[in-house]
């Protein structure tokens, strides 16, 4: 399958150069040219989703299996959703009930899913690390939808494309990254992106969400949030990660009314500002902890953006790694 041969109409947008990897296991693993081909290749289909038909076939004979060991709505849907306007056809596959709950070993599973004929994987799951040991494993291309507090790499992906659409270029621009850094996937993989990208990034929360050394991947700390947020362009707020900390979750600062004072943005830490800041959170939001619902759906809040583009970012991604598979296989 070629880059371009099955676009149709949209050849003209979507680029034919190829990523200079196989499959999508993490930000770390990519150029900043393969960053900008994802961008050029989403700046098309993003085209093609304000139509009235929000489909083309590009993606017809391939097979994708979307497979969440973890929990997930947003991220499944939206590749789901990405997956079905490229017209693939989606194999759903849930741990939950499987024979994965039987003691089935991961490589097994995926083996006797890709006996299917399944052409490319789409997996969540809980442990860091897990797509890059499936990747020793399988020859068709892997897409990490999340592993553990390893990465995610299309919500950093969608995250700085809406930075980009928003304010015309990431270079140069000043993005702080608040909250629970320490048990964050987004946040590492967004620290790898906006870097490869030329932004500058600072990291703001409490002293003990925040991984020690984190600096000498070139960030800077800051744990006053007022000068965190004075300092920057652009605040993505994440949420707590309550699941992740164990017990009640809230184990590394007092509690969750004291975090939304020293960490949240309300309205009038915003207006203090006096300054546009653009606002992100890769959600679910906790409204009224790490925004407020005035902030959160404020003029400069690009919050649903991110949302949105998240489809355009993924259909991408698909995309371009579908062209990597050799055309016998398809």
């Amino acid at each position: 399958m070629s880059a371009k041969s099955t676009m149709g109409s949209e050849s003209e947008v979507i680029p034919s150069d190829q990523l200079s990897t196989r499959h999508l296991l993490g930000i770390k693993e990519l150029r900043a040219a393969d960053i900008e081909l994802i961008f050029r290749t989403a700046d098309g289909f993003k085209e093609v989703l304000g139509r009235p038909i929000k489909k083309v076939p590009a993606l017809r004979d391939i097979t994708i299996a979307n497979l969440f060991f973890e929990a997930s709505t947003r991220t499944r849907v939206s590749f789901e959703l990405a997956e079905r306007r490229l017209s693939a056809d989606v194999v759903n596959f849930s741990a939950s009930g499987s024979s994965v709950s039987k003691g089935e070993t991961l490589v097994d599973t995926v083996n006797n899913i890709l006996a299917m004929k399944v052409d490319m994987v789409v997996m969540r799951h809980p442990d860091p690390g897990a797509a890059v040991f499936l990747s020793k494993h399988i020859d068709s291309p892997i897409i990490n939808a999340g592993d553990g507090t390893h990465e995610h790499p299309t919500q950093a992906l969608l995250d700085a494309y809406s930075i980009r659409e928003k304010l015309g270029r990431v270079k140069g621009l000043k993005v702080v990254i608040v909250g629970d850094i320490l048990h964050s996937r987004v946040a590492l993989s967004n620290i790898f992106c906006l870097k490869e990208l030329g932004a500058e990034v600072m990291l703001s929360g409490p002293a003990t969400l925040i991984p020690r050394h984190i600096e000498s991947l070139g960030v800077k700390v800051e744990h006053d949030l007022d000068k965190a947020l004075a300092w920057c362009d652009v605040a993505n707020m994440l949420r707590i990660q309550l699941e992740r900390q164990g017990g009640d979750g809230i184990a590394n600062f007092p509690s969750l009314r004291e975090y939304a004072v020293r960490y949240g943005i309300d309205l009038a830490r915003y207006r203090k500002l006096g300054k546009e800041l653009i606002i992100m959170h890769p959600g679910p939001i906790n409204r009224g902890v790490e925004v407020t619902s005035e902030v959160a759906d404020h003029a400069n809040s690009i919050i649903l953006d991110q949302v949105q583009n998240g489809v355009a970012i993924r259909m991408a991604v698909l995309y371009l790694l579908a062209a990597r598979i050799p055309r016998s296989t398809v």
